[in-house]
């Protein structure tokens, strides 16, 4: 009998092929042409650079709330097609039915770039 919540285990091997790093919101901006509402941003990974994105975030955040913080993304999924933009990573958040999407960032200011895992 498997532990509750252990039906999906995956290897570490598995695990260690998500890169997972941390990022700073550089701009945000509403997302008009989104079919739900959310905003596009622009995140700064250090060395990988700059990457484009989207998060459906607009019922516990304002723009001007993302701007300088710091987020954790996955960096190493395939480009995909939202709308008219082509987002480069997927951030990070707790998803809870009715209230919205909280987005999950370091404790405290780290280096853009840093590695999770």
């Amino acid at each position: 009998m498997q532990a509750e919540g252990l039906e999906n285990q995956i290897s570490w091997e598995d695990f260690t092929k998500v890169d997972m790093r941390i990022g700073t919101v550089i701009s945000a901006e509403v997302f008009e042409e989104a079919r739900n509402p959310s905003y596009k941003l622009m995140v700064d990974f250090g060395e990988l650079g700059v990457k484009k994105t989207s998060a459906q975030v607009t019922k516990l955040c304002k723009t001007e709330e993302l701007v300088g913080r710091q987020v954790i993304a996955v960096v190493n999924f395939p480009p995909k097609q939202i709308a008219n933009i082509m987002s480069e990573c997927l951030l990070l958040a707790g998803m809870e039915e009715g209230e919205g999407n909280a987005l999950i960032g370091p404790d405290r200011k780290v280096k853009n770039g840093t590695r999770i895992g």
